[in-house]
């Protein structure tokens, strides 16, 4: 029955465990419908907790028995776990329960992958593998256990099963027939567990410490995958290498485990000892794979290994702390991709997502601060927010304190929290001690949600010797000669030198999110540099730190009147709204230093002149077709970054600043838009298309590596604007000449982009590809991705019918109904047709795997953001979604967020 009432839990009620836990035993007895898992836990007295009540989660189990130091006992079982009466002294606790993977849909706890599910019945395919997700909440579906990440212990586990490779955590201690035992010799939460047991091979390496240990390597997957495990294994020792090199962090353990799993409801999993990864996750090869999935494969691979210190060996106290370990992560693997790939494109990118996915979500109805203070699901909080801007907090903490004080601060952290489980009180409080700095104010960034938005005024006057010719209101401006940031007091004197006095007012405004109406200033680091009028750097970056809802910086001895630089490598994560005439964000395009910003000029002119096109009959800005064409003949910039310059603002962001503008987004108009300007940047650059086409063709053997993958991404883009052009005659030859997967795509798309073209290669690609899961997933992406808006979530409907559709496969699910909600004008279509689908698909999806279906229902969150007719068909969707019987508290949580914001 659906709970009425789901429980909230607030960060202000935490208290520990009322036992410690000194070690766990655990046996399973593997059979599809009716594993046996035996626990063997000595439990003592928490001195540091007051409530002693012996409480252990547990759902979906069957206590068989249940011992206190061998004496059979009688507990008090709930569909959430149980408590029973224990010694007032240290106790060993035993209990045997048993469970059913093969039925396990949720994929939380032990399940078996792949499933068929048909008629309403399990049936469990010959090469089916056991495997387990923990985080955040699944231990508890394994065995009674207190599942909460401040209970850490060291595991010992045995598996008895007939399958032969058997694999838990830590290293291997015993084996034989039918039969493996493992010990993880350091302490952690039951959240990084982690079973695995199947018919597999390995793709097997080893890696050298610094300190000489030889540390076993392996990629472990099904027999027909072995050949896509190379490039996954050079990233896990690139990594290793480089946590060594740059945060001075060695593996710990003698073995590390990667597996390879179809359904899996995230990327991956960073377990101890033995990390679970998504299929699309690890597994590429040349023909299989393109360089964006080879790129995100070496990010995730990254991201995991880097967890095995930022949150295996010091995890987080409980759930709120969440963004300790996932922002840091992110922050981490984000440096990593920047060392080995492209910094500037890599920044790029990464703002694209944050804009993409964080900012709707700071600015709607799943608001939430980086360390949310309530939650009721905690599955519905691994977010944009808790991960990407929890990564942007740690980068503006960098910038504050410098590059030498960030690293002694975490090398200060790594040593104090060594196997603990910390809060953000404990990350703030090593940057203090090691800086002497009062981080109090910047901890709002932590405690605020929203987005923060920043407006500029600038001033210039030749010879000033006031305050840069601020109103005498305004707090004091901020000195700032020859790179050096004066005190607020020093301000007279400072500016009498020769030359004109330049001024910057900011003013930081952050709007009322649900559960916080007002909102406090953060402290927000604005790299700006300056730039002369023959383009020169007059002023290299500098760091002005923002502490006030509005102030002043000035900039005095300058010759001329500069043009700013503002937000350099975007420094933090705002809204700048500034206004920006076409001629100096030309101007910038055309001269910036800072690849970030010199992209951010191009973005600005495109966002603006998009902006008019759907507001009015405005014709492209010349200025920024104009600037775009100079940026790619400019044979110096990185091919990967002239790239980016083609990606427009997506239909998204356009209707979010239409709606920030007060005005009523139509996507039918803005999809217009964005066609029609693609189509007159084709026109504009048809004799430049052709010669960069064919200068970035890559003849090499195929490589993975950056400068391979620019010069493909920048032909890509070039070819997906000559099919507009050329009836995608230029398409259809890549096509059949293609040797890898990145070219053969890209000429696909670029064939249905070019109209009605591309079904006899959609019909050649499926009977190629059928028998590879992964690239049929691109196949049904494809396709809902290119549909016609009016058309959309007939395709998505059609591909839902398709024999090799299922519910029950993530990757599948969002290959079809994730696309449709990417496909904006698609999704939101007036018909209600994308919106109705979608409710129809998640209702079903629910009852199987509520996680899933949950972090789906986000695609909701800007409803409120369009015309009435498109209100009254998203809000009857989420209405007929929250009245499903027996809906999963994942979903309830969600829906009621979106329907209750205003």
């Amino acid at each position: 029955m659906k709970d009425a009432s789901p429980q909230t839990i607030h960060l202000k009620d935490y208290t520990p465990f009322g036992f410690t836990v000194e070690s766990v035993e655990l046996t399973f007895r593997l059979a599809p419908h009716a594993t046996r898992v035996l626990s063997k836990i000595r439990f003592a007295p928490n001195p540091a907790a007051s409530d002693k009540t012996f409480f252990l989660h547990g759902e979906d189990l069957t206590l068989i028995s249940a011992r206190i130091d061998g004496k059979e006992v009688s507990p008090e079982v709930s569909d959430r776990g149980l408590t029973c009466a224990v010694p007032e002294g240290a106790f060993t606790w035993e209990a045997e329960v048993e469970i059913d993977p093969a039925s396990n849909t949720a994929l939380e706890g032990l399940y078996m992958s792949p499933l068929d599910v048909r008629g309403g019945e399990s049936q469990t395919k010959k090469d089916a593998m056991y495997c387990t997700q923990c985080e955040a909440e699944g231990f508890r579906k394994i065995t009674f256990y207190p599942d909460r990440p401040d209970v850490m212990s060291v595991f010992t586990v045995r598996i008895e099963g007939d399958l032969p490779v058997l694999l838990s955590n830590g290293n291997k201690v015993g084996q034989g027939a039918g039969w493996a035992e493992w010990h993880d010799p350091w302490p952690k939460p039951a959240y990084l567990f982690a079973l695995v047991a199947g018919d597999l091979v390995n793709h097997p390496d080893s890696f050298t410490t610094k300190s000489g240990r030889e540390v076993e390597l392996n990629i472990w997957v099904r027999k027909g995958d072995l050949h896509k495990c190379a490039f996954g294994m050079e990233a896990l020792k690139r990594s290793m290498a480089w946590d060594e090199e740059v945060y001075g962090r060695e593996y710990d353990l003698d073995i590390f485990n990667i597996v390879a799993v179809d359904d899996f409801n995230m990327g991956a999993m960073e377990n101890k000892g033995l990390n679970i990864f998504n299929s699309s996750a690890v597994l590429a090869s040349p023909e299989t794979a393109t360089d964006m999935n080879f790129e995100r494969i070496e990010a995730i691979i990254a991201h995991e290994y880097f967890h095995n210190w930022t949150g295996n060996r010091i995890t987080c106290r409980d759930w709120f702390q969440l963004c300790l370990k996932e922002g840091l992560t992110v922050f981490r693997d984000a440096q990593f991709t920047s060392d080995v790939r492209s910094a500037p494109v890599k920044r790029i990118g990464d703002v694209m997502d944050l804009r993409g996915r964080q900012f709707p979500e700071d600015n709607g109805p799943l608001s939430h601060p980086v360390r949310p203070e309530s939650f009721q699901e905690i599955n519905n909080f691994y977010t944009a927010t808790v991960y990407e801007k929890g990564a942007e907090v740690i980068g503006m903490l960098k910038r504050l304190v410098g590059e030498e004080a960030y690293y002694k601060a975490v090398d200060l952290y790594f040593q104090r929290h060594d196997g603990d489980a910390a809060t953000i009180e404990d990350w703030l409080k090593v940057f203090e001690d090691t800086t002497g700095r009062d981080l109090s104010q910047f901890k709002r960034w932590y405690s605020q949600s929203g987005t923060p938005r920043l407006t500029v005024e600038e001033t210039w006057g030749e010879g000033d010797t006031s305050a840069g010719g601020a109103p005498a209101s305004r707090p004091p401006a901020r000195d700032i000669r020859a790179g050096q940031e004066a005190p607020d007091q020093v301000r007279g004197a400072a500016a009498t030198a020769a030359g004109g006095t330049y001024t910057l007012t900011f003013r930081q405004h952050t709007r009322p999110t649900p559960g916080q109406a007002e909102k406090l200033p953060q402290v927000i680091p604005i790299a700006v540099g300056l730039i002369g009028q023959n383009g020169d750097e007059v002023r290299a970056t500098e760091v002005l730190e923002m502490t006030q809802a509005e102030q002043s910086f000035r900039f005095s001895g300058l010759a001329a009147r500069p043009v700013p630089s503002i937000l350099r490598d975007f420094s933090a994560p705002v809204i700048l709204n500034r206004t920006l005439g076409s001629a100096e964000a030309a101007f910038l395009l055309a001269h910036d230093s800072d690849a970030f910003n010199r992209w951010e000029a191009g973005r600005t002119l495109a966002r603006a002149t998009l902006i008019d096109m759907v507001t009015g009959d405005a014709k492209p800005d010349a200025d920024y077709l104009d600037g775009l064409s100079a940026v790619l003949r400019d044979r110096a910039l990185d091919p990967a970054l002239r790239a980016q310059m083609l990606v427009l603002p997506t239909q998204s962001e356009i209707a979010q600043v239409l709606h920030d503008q007060g005005e009523t987004p139509d996507p039918d108009a803005i999809y217009s838009a964005h066609e029609a300007l693609k189509l007159r940047i084709a026109e504009h650059l048809q004799d430049l298309l052709p010669v960069l086409y064919a200068e970035n063709q890559v003849e090499a053997p195929f490589r993975p590596d950056a400068e391979q993958a620019g010069k493909r991404d920048l032909a890509g883009a070039v070819l997906s604007l000559l099919s507009r052009i050329d009836g995608g005659d230029q398409a259809a030859r890549q096509y059949q000449s293609a040797d890898n997967m990145t070219l053969q795509l890209s000429a696909l798309s670029s064939l249905l982009i070019a109209g009605k073209k591309g079904e006899a290669e959609l019909a050649a690609f499926a009977e190629q590809w059928r028998e590879d899961r992964l690239v049929m997933d691109k196949w049904f992406a494809l396709q809902v991705a290119h549909a016609a808006p009016a058309q959309a979530a007939e395709v998505a409907l059609r591909l839902t019918q398709h024999p090799e559709f299922t519910l029950t496969n993530p990757n599948r699910f969002r290959a079809v109904m994730g696309a449709l909600g990417m496909n904006h004008a698609g999704f939101h279509h007036g018909s209600g047709a994308g919106y109705a689908l979608m409710a129809d698909k998640l209702i079903a999806l629910d009852a199987k795997n509520p996680q899933t279906t949950a972090r789906m229902c986000a695609l909701f969150q800007t409803w409120r953001r369009y015309d009435a007719t498109r209100q009254g068909h998203a809000k009857a969707a989420l209405e007929r979604i929250a009245a499903t019987p027996d809906l999963s508290r994942d979903t309830t949580e969600m829906v009621t967020r979106m329907l209750a914001a205003s």
